[in-house]
C-alpha cells in the first residue's frame, strides 16, 4: 500500500495576494486599474523571472 502525501501551499498564495494588495495601495490605483493589475502584474513578474533562469 502506497502512502499519499498531501501538501498545502496556502502560504505562497497568501504571499502573492498580500503583495498584490500592497502594490495596489502603494500605487494608489483605482478599482479598475487594480483589476487590470491582477492580470498584468503576474505576467511581468513571469517575464522577469524567466530572464533570470
Amino acid at each position: 500500500m502506497e502512502k499519499i502525501k498531501i501538501e498545502n501551499h496556502s502560504f505562497t498564495a497568501f504571499s502573492w495576494f498580500a503583495a498584490w494588495i500592497f502594490t495596489i495601495g502603494f500605487l494608489h490605483l483605482s478599482f479598475w486599474q487594480g483589476v487590470l493589475a491582477i492580470v498584468i502584474w503576474p505576467y511581468y513578474i513571469g517575464r522577469f523571472v524567466s530572464t533570470l533562469l
